[in-house]
């Protein structure tokens, strides 16, 4: 942290910092050196359109700032185990307590995370088995470790914790039997040259490859798929059956020798050993998983499935909701369970034990349930769960920790939540500000922004144009902030405007949906037209779009399933789901299908807006036709980053370069030979209109939309990107910068470059979160331009704006878990705000123009 004047960061003695935390020069990423004083004790939101410095402020600064403070207090061993952020550019920030982040983030795409390991909730659960459990006669105790499918004392010896076991079968491997082996019939085997390899062994060893599979006899179908052995034979390269035995006959020097090994032994050795998360994938495929038989799929051992706990092993209980399981331990907290007083006569130990771990799980399930998480259960896996769920199962654990003198930084926990359940968010955060704790929420629901006691406004626009301090004071204060976005909305001068509700063109039809709570659920989508589909946080909409119809319409069109997770274990991820349900009628107006989600564009810094979008394309061919590279013979390739001929050698065209420290940060320093640009000097000697291309990727959108006014190919990109918000994003921005929103609108932008083709399902899921309704507003544009262009859009949204823009909404509920998985209402906006058991209705008819309401 950089102090001006060479002073120390000692903070103000006397009352000046009493209450207040003080910023002093804050520059992170695009604030402009400002200075603010913000409150302590308090529930502070910080607004702002996307992309406004909101975020800076209080995770890049704030609590940068706080985690940097108390990492000097540990030892210099310990510091190297925590992931430490940046040190923020700010001159001083005095009053500031320590800080806990609860940010957006997902768990990691394994079955082995959990609710339960989220809130910790199964470490009691499993001390209540092991000490109080009813063991069967004669059995030992069990520890608490021999509960859990993570520990070799607990993991199911067959399949190790997973709960399934894996084969490889002849019809996994060879998909198509019709097929000859020449034409990769066995389709496990690898491609390019290892494959021919294979395949020339094979017709070394007598086997004619030109034969249709299935006309091959079963013990040499089972030779080539099964055997453990492996022949060395010589190899003639692209002979025929007939030719290879004239050349043994002859003993012809052969091409090389190669070594046979079967299909199954291959794809289980490249699992196994494999270092290609790709390589893993692909062979992945070929194995197919069935239920444990030992454990059922319970993924325990049998001695620990042995130990019950009212009537439940310890895999059942975790399966209950959690509502029914606080009703249930609540009689054991009591003394009130069915044979109760036996029990404690019997072993008072036990009915002590008991009682004190129900208690103690009924005190943190009391949190989550007042959270509206009481649809969950502890098995539930967290890739599953969404991030608003993920992050209010995290701020549960905080409430009920009791911290006191803490800055809780919160980014946007009212994601994924119905304005309904917003409510119970409300109470737990003022539940950790009357524990003398101070919260610094970044959000855009102008439900949490009106429970503030004070908002900090950024802005007044995003990226460049951004980074102000427009207001910081008491709610009511906004409403004199001219440049505020925020103030528009949160004061309600901009309300919908009345909108024609457009037609369907026909209907998309499912009959018979079951998966998570759905049961058997018929379902129509209309089609060409927008539709939102709302509900409770856990009433089963995004089961029902993002999942089954996404599955569903995917196979109909013979595409992979689009919900698979990336860089992750395939073997580790979620149980697969059978989706009962089908398409009945509307496939015939469907052609393609894009889910557009918030997963990022790209995972490492070589992947950007430019080229993502594939504007870059048309800017690399554009330096490459300047006269002056035509005369070095430069093609496109030379202006890209990630090709050795352009790029700057010393940092390989990432622009920085790394320097370790051993118990610090390790800092990104500017290349110091390309100076950050990622080219080489000769490449930036091209200059197009005096700009060379790394000053073209330092441009924002806006900026380069001015700049190639007379270049239509790559004006047109700039413009729709422009039109979903991003005008402030630089061209060369990292993917790994970019939010989730962002990356969103990014993948939006480059679909409505070919919306003109129509017939196409769009489907997005929340596409507002980490909106401002400022940006709500652009979105609802874009999505207008795409059902315009003959096409349908479905989103699963609880933005009240988006609903109220819709064409069609379909209500699910009434309420989340097993009361839901429902159409509760179904038809336009207005029918749908009048609908009496709707628990949407009442938000909608807020934001409908009065004379639709």
């Amino acid at each position: 942290m950089r102090k001006k004047d060479n002073q120390l960061d000692v903070p103000p003695s006397g009352s000046e910092v009493t209450g207040f935390v003080h910023v002093r020069g804050a520059r992170e990423h695009n604030l402009k050196d400002i200075d603010l004083d913000i409150p302590r004790n308090s529930l502070v939101v910080f607004t702002g359109i996307s992309g406004s410095g909101k975020s800076s402020l209080a995770f890049g600064t704030l609590y940068a700032e706080a985690q940097r403070r108390y990492l000097e207090s540990v030892s210099p061993y310990a510091r190297r185990l925590f992931h430490q952020m940046p040190v923020p550019e700010v001159d001083s920030i005095d009053g500031l307590p320590p800080a806990i982040a609860l940010q957006q983030q997902r768990g990691a795409p394994t079955t082995r995370s959990s609710v339960g390991s989220v809130t910790t909730l199964s470490n009691s659960l499993r001390m209540l088995y092991s000490r109080a459990g009813d063991y069967p006669k004669g059995q030992e105790l069990l520890y608490a470790e021999s509960f859990s499918p993570n520990t070799p004392e607990g993991a199911c010896p067959t399949c190790h914790g997973l709960g399934r076991v894996y084969e490889v079968t002849e019809k996994s491997m060879v998909p198509d039997d019709s097929l000859t082996i020449r034409e990769r019939a066995v389709a496990a085997w690898p491609t390019a040259w290892h494959g021919q390899n294979l395949r020339d062994i094979l017709t070394t060893l007598g086997f004619d490859i030109d034969r249709p599979w299935r006309e091959l006899s079963k013990k040499d179908r089972d030779w080539i798929l099964f055997t453990e052995e492996q022949p060395v034979v010589p190899v003639f390269a692209g002979f025929s059956l007939e030719e290879v035995r004239r050349a043994l006959k002859r003993k012809e020097t052969p091409s090389y020798q190669g070594t046979f090994t079967g299909a199954r032994k291959y794809v289980l050795d490249t699992f196994a050993n494999t270092e290609s998360p790709s390589m893993k994938k692909r062979v992945s495929q070929y194995m197919v998983g069935n239920e444990c038989p030992l454990c059922k799929g319970k993924r325990l051992r049998p001695e620990s499935l042995s130990v019950t706990f009212a009537g439940y092993d310890i895999a059942e209980f975790s399966r209950v909701p959690l509502k029914n399981l606080a009703t249930l331990l609540s009689a054991y907290a009591e003394g009130k369970a069915p044979g109760w007083e036996k029990m404690a006569a019997r072993s008072p130990e036990k009915a002590i034990v008991t009682q004190r771990i129900a208690a103690d799980l009924c005190a943190r399930l009391a949190v989550l349930l007042a959270m509206g998480l009481g649809y969950l259960n502890l098995e539930r896996s967290t890739p599953t769960l969404s991030p608003g769920e993920l992050q209010r199962l995290r701020l549960a654990t905080q409430v009920h920790s009791s911290l006191f003198g803490v800055v809780y930084v919160l980014d946007e926990p009212s994601a994924g939540l119905h304005p309904a359940d917003t409510q119970a968010l409300l109470e737990a955060l003022d539940r950790l500000k009357q524990a003398g704790n101070t919260l610094f929420v970044v959000e855009h629901a102008l439900g949490v922004i009106r429970h503030a006691d004070w908002i900090v406004d950024v802005g007044p626009e995003a990226g460049e144009r951004g980074g102000h301090i427009l207001y910081s004071g008491p709610p009511k204060g906004l409403a004199e902030i001219g440049a505020s976005h925020t103030r528009r909305y949160l004061f309600g001068e901009d309300s919908p405007a009345l909108r024609a509700v457009r037609a369907p063109a026909g209907w998309l039809r499912l009959s018979g949906v079951s998966r998570n709570n759905l049961d058997k659920l018929d379902v129509a989508f209309p089609l060409g037209v927008l539709t939102s589909v709302s509900g409770v946080s856990g009433s089963g909409k995004s089961s029902l779009v993002s999942q089954v119809l996404v599955d569903l319409v995917a196979a109909e069109l013979g595409h992979e399933s689009m919900r698979e997770s990336e860089e992750s274990d395939p073997l580790e991820e979620a149980l697969p789901v059978t989706a009962d349900g089908k398409i009945t009628d509307g496939m015939d107006s469907i052609r393609r299908l894009v889910k557009v989600d918030q997963k990022p564009i790209g995972r490492t810094p070589r992947s950007n807006l430019a080229t993502y979008t594939g504007l870059f394309d048309h800017v690399r061919k554009l330096f490459a036709s300047t006269r002056s590279a035509r005369a070095r013979h430069y093609d496109a390739g030379r202006f890209s980053f990630n090709v050795a001929k352009g790029r700057c050698d010393n940092c390989e065209g990432e622009g920085f370069v790394m320097v370790e420290l051993l118990f610090l940060p390790s800092v990104y320093a500017p290349c110091p030979v390309c100076h950050g640009t990622r080219f080489n000097a000769k490449t930036l000697e091209i200059k197009y209109r005096d700009k060379s291309i790394a000053d073209v990727l330092a441009m924002t959108v806006d900026a380069a939309y001015d700049f190639f006014a007379d270049e239509l190919s790559i004006q047109r990109p700039l413009n729709t990107l422009r039109e979903v918000g991003l005008g402030y994003l630089r061209l060369g921005q990292p993917a790994t910068e970019l939010s989730g929103g962002e990356a969103q609108r990014i993948k939006l932008a480059t679909e409505l470059q070919r919306a003109s083709r129509g017939n196409t399902l769009y489907v997005l899921d929340e596409p507002t979160t980490g909106l401002h309704p400022a940006d709500v507003d652009k979105l609802i544009l874009q999505l207008d331009r795409l059902v315009e262009s003959g096409n349908t859009v479905i989103v699963v949204e609880h933005d009240m704006r988006v609903l109220a823009a819709s064409d069609w909404v379909i209500d699910i509920g009434p309420g989340a878990g097993d009361e839901g998985g429902k159409v509760v209402a179904a038809g336009p906006p207005a029918k749908v705000a009048a609908a009496p058991r709707s628990r949407t209705a009442p938000f909608l008819k807020r934001v409908l123009p009065h004379s639709l309401s």
